[in-house]
């Protein structure tokens, strides 16, 4: 799609969308005008802005195969950008807000699917969220099960409930939600799990498993392309 817009949308408005608000937009490759369009709105994690280097790397890997990436920054991380000083995540009623913000915007503006997640806190609030917005799907990648050392304090709660088709996509070794601690929870049939063999918070392998940081987070991207496209 030339320019990068949207489907059925003219060009202009959805680059003057994107600039405007500072997003990254990586477009859906190999489609054609009028191609049924498939989008994701990836947010970032706690600690590393919206163009991480893996959040780059996932977002290219998706629009590779035809899955358009929207990026965006929660507050403190857009205020970091601008005066490059570290301070914590919002409060969370001012992150749900920024992510109800953005979908109200985007939405409109998207002829297909509009799935919504993001890297661990990212992707946590946006399931806080999902089923109250009506995003088609929501996308988690390494899901903040509990905070560091506190598998018995879960956040999970509103996952067994949770009505909105998701994806999570967890390494087994995951310091923020291993497989054993995360199979021992109730959650809803809504969720699929995709287990990444020897994988930490960024889905990276230990060297012994045989895989490399490579192979899971393209095995995440395809699984992520079939779920919501």
């Amino acid at each position: 799609m030339s320019n990068g817009q949207l489907a059925g949308i003219d060009g202009d408005q959805w680059r003057h969308l994107i600039e405007r608000h500072g997003w990254r937009w990586n477009a859906p490759q190999n489609q054609e005008d009028g191609a049924h369009l498939c989008c994701l709105i990836l947010a970032h994690g706690a600690g590393a802005p919206m163009d991480s280097a893996f959040m780059e790397e996932m977002a290219q890997r998706l629009a590779a195969q035809g899955l358009g990436v929207l990026r965006f920054e929660f507050p403190y991380m857009a205020q970091r950008r601008l005066d490059g000083g570290k301070r914590p995540p919002n409060p969370q009623a001012k992150l749900l807000e920024c992510w109800r913000e953005v979908y109200q915007q985007v939405r409109p503006l998207v002829t297909g699917t509009l799935a919504i997640g993001g890297k661990s806190m990212g992707g946590r609030m946006a399931s806080l969220l999902a089923d109250e917005l009506g995003a088609d799907a929501l996308v988690c990648l390494g899901y903040p099960f509990y905070a560091a050392g506190k598998p018995e304090k879960p956040r999970v709660a509103h996952l067994a409930e949770l009505k909105t088709p998701t994806l999570i996509v967890q390494g087994e070794r995951d310091a923020l939600g291993n497989r054993q601690a995360v199979e021992g929870y109730v959650l809803s049939p809504a969720i699929e799990l995709c287990w990444l063999e020897a994988g930490d918070h960024d889905l990276k392998p230990l060297k012994a498993s045989g895989f490399s940081h490579s192979d899971h987070l393209q095995t995440a991207a395809d699984r992520i392309m079939a779920f919501v496209c």
